[in-house]
């Protein structure tokens, strides 16, 4: 069902890791691997992967989401008791490559069918997110793929944000912007695109002083959204 929010969009920006692609795939191929101790270690290195580009953002020290990723690894197999320099290499190789969602390559033709434009605004480093999109065969349903890099800084900078106006030649209203997520999803609201936080995983909205436009739970909900 349309959402009068968002009446009159002319772009989707789509967030990427956990969004489009699922950031536990990589652990997933290495199962055998990593045995009992991989879901765990898995989590710690996306939450440490996300705590580190909020902790570099407001130091000061930026480094390309290539080196935080693999020092959030570092980090999770120190913490986890997993020494296997040729297994970290794996993993590292698998990120490169991780697993699309099912809904998204549906979900994208959807979207242009409709006329709109899609891009991705992510974190990843701009080689990262190209092997990324090569490997879920979604290049040629993108208009743009837009790397922090281009700014310097981390999401939720708001100049993160600005890069998808800039790069699309659109108002931050006309774009809807889609993560799952939540701080993301609240920092593209303060922003002011029209914000549909994708809840994939049934988690609780964040305590940040805003709310998304709209949530739903897949990609498949968005076209209908958006009247499409």
């Amino acid at each position: 069902m349309s959402n009068p929010a968002f009446s009159d969009i002319g772009a989707c920006v789509f967030d990427a890791y956990g969004t489009l692609f699922d950031v536990h795939s990589a652990a997933g191929h290495e199962a055998a691997a990593l045995g009992e101790k991989g879901k765990a270690l898995s989590a710690s290195w996306r939450q440490k992967q996300l705590e580190y580009t909020w902790l570099r953002s407001l130091m000061g020290r930026h480094a390309d989401f290539w080196q935080v990723t693999g020092d959030a690894l570092d980090y999770a197999m120190a913490l986890h008791g997993v020494a296997d320099p040729a297994l970290r290499e794996r993993l590292m190789q698998l990120y490169r490559r991780l697993d699309a969602y099912p809904d998204v390559r549906p979900s994208l033709e959807r979207l242009r069918a409709g006329g709109l434009k899609t891009a991705i605004l992510s974190n990843g480093e701009p080689s990262m997110l190209q092997d990324a999109v090569a490997h879920a065969g979604i290049a040629d349903l993108l208009d743009d793929v837009q790397s922090i890099e281009s700014v310097g800084i981390f999401k939720p900078d708001m100049r993160v944000y600005q890069l998808s106006v800039d790069r699309l030649g659109l108002a931050a209203g006309r774009i809807c912007f889609v993560s799952t997520n939540a701080w993301d999803a609240s920092g593209a609201g303060y922003f002011g695109f029209r914000v549909a936080w994708m809840n994939r995983f049934g988690m609780p909205d964040e305590r940040l002083g805003n709310s998304p436009a709209a949530v739903i739970e897949g990609l498949d909900e968005l076209p209908g959204l958006l009247g499409l």
